[in-house]
């Protein structure tokens, strides 16, 4: 393992780290920065108008005429599918008197008429009527464009900024795409976005998504499958990534599983992915052929399930069908990447510092050029204490109301971090630019 330079110097150099890295010492950041007021009223002001971030999918806004409305804090930003094909975003407002043109999802639109006194854009944002305009004097269309926003896609993510002198998307996302190319999740189709409001800042539902240092404690379904101990981690300036092993067990269990453990770890952590809804299905172990091991004989299972969904995956190494690929993204966005499964958690703002909206997107492959139409995704709203992510991430969110509660305990000041936090870090670390914030408000460093 070796020891590697602080995240946050070499992020403001531009260049990648890649490691486990120990760190020197201890990385503390402000409580304070996920329970005041203050610290959240500067973030809406100097973050979320400046930066950009997930707000759907493509195929929210697949044909002409569709539409999509992302909310983050006080801010909302209208998506609408031209009838040029061209995707363009606006800032969702009326210039008469401020009301909202749209609200949630949709399609079929011809224009952006507003609901209260029905001013009206086209689908390009040129104002061409204004009812009763002689009232107005010489209003001219010309002056009343609707406020652009700025829009790109990965794969099929729709990212928008509303600062429109910021850089465009492909330079934001760094490296990040080209190193999950081979996936190709251009591929994926959305069927879901599940939305369920947490009593937590944004930032704590996110840091929950961004280390795995927290599996031996709330995830131990896991260990026999998973290695949560030798896990690369890389950092890009702004983003960062885990790669990490499964089908093979934790270093951390001083009784090593066999492999008929592994696999009934294996089922019941991700057993949908081989066709094995519940733990209780998983059966005998299958055979290991003389010459491979479990995790060959699990990838196989993985093309065995693609086949018949009509899916090659023969392409894939194991490790590339086995090896989950995390990526966080700047500042609240987790992907998830798997030749056989992408997912994405993103975190949201709420009301209060102490509390935050955490949207999970859920995907379906679809073979290459796929001609099926695409159809829309299906917008819930869920109840924390009803919601259903599985295993895993429920198991997350039930942690999340506590890591908040105690971070108002006024005998904690700050938050200790290692370098196996180093995602964690970074975003810190990404925030203080962000924000104007004096470094010297983290102590401690990864060693050089």
């Amino acid at each position: 393992m070796t020891a590697t330079p602080d995240p946050g110097t070499e992020a403001a150099l531009g260049t990648t780290i890649t490691s486990m890295p120990r760190a020197r010492t201890p990385v503390t950041v402000p409580a304070s920065r996920y329970t005041s007021p203050e610290f959240a009223a500067v973030e809406r002001t100097r973050l979320w108008p400046r930066v950009w971030q997930l707000a759907c999918t493509v195929d929210h806004v697949a044909s002409p005429g569709d539409f999509f409305a992302y909310e983050v804090g006080p801010y909302s930003v209208l998506l609408v599918r031209g009838h040029d094909g061209v995707l363009r975003a606006f800032q969702n407002v009326c210039l008469h008197r401020g009301n909202e043109l749209c609200a949630g999802s949709g399609g079929g639109l011809d224009e952006l008429r507003c609901s209260y006194h029905r001013w009206c854009w086209d689908l390009e944002g040129r104002l061409r009527e204004v009812p009763s305009r002689r009232g107005f004097g010489a209003l001219r269309n010309e002056d009343y464009p609707l406020p652009g926003v700025q829009v790109g896609t990965w794969g099929p993510l729709v990212f928008v900024n509303l600062d429109t002198g910021a850089e465009p998307l492909d330079e934001f996302l760094e490296g990040v795409p080209d190193d999950a190319a081979w996936a190709g999740i251009e591929d994926f189709r959305c069927q879901f976005v599940v939305s369920t409001a947490l009593a937590c800042n944004w930032k704590t539902l996110i840091d929950g998504f961004s280390e795995t240092y927290h599996v031996q404690g709330i995830h131990r379904e896991m260990l026999p499958m998973c290695d949560d101990v030798n896990s690369p981690q890389r950092l890009w300036g702004r983003h960062g990534k885990l790669e990490q092993p499964y089908g093979v067990p934790s270093p951390r269990l001083r009784d090593r599983p066999d492999d008929e453990q592994v696999w009934r770890s294996f089922v019941e952590v991700m057993g949908a992915r081989i066709g094995l809804h519940d733990k209780t299905a998983a059966g005998a172990l299958p055979p290991i052929p003389d010459g491979v091991d479990l995790r060959h004989v699990l990838a196989n299972l993985v093309r065995d399930r693609g086949r018949s969904l009509g899916l090659d995956f023969s392409s894939y190494r194991d490790e590339q069908i086995l090896n989950m690929q995390q990526y966080n993204l700047f500042p609240n966005t987790t992907v998830l990447i798997f030749p056989d499964l992408l997912s994405v958690v993103r975190a949201r703002p709420g009301s209060t510092p102490d509390d935050a909206v955490m949207d999970v997107f859920a995907f379906q492959r679809r073979p290459p050029g796929d001609p099926a139409p695409r159809s829309k995704p299906v917008d819930i709203a869920v109840p924390a204490d009803s919601a259903a992510f599985g295993l895993v991430v429920n198991q997350d969110v039930a942690a999340l109301g506590r890591a908040q509660r105690g971070l108002h305990q006024p005998g904690l000041t700050r938050l200790t971090l290692s370098g196996e936090e180093c995602r964690i870090i970074n975003l810190h670390r990404n925030l203080e630019r962000f924000l104007d914030i004096a470094p010297s408000e983290m102590t401690g460093d990864l060693g050089r």
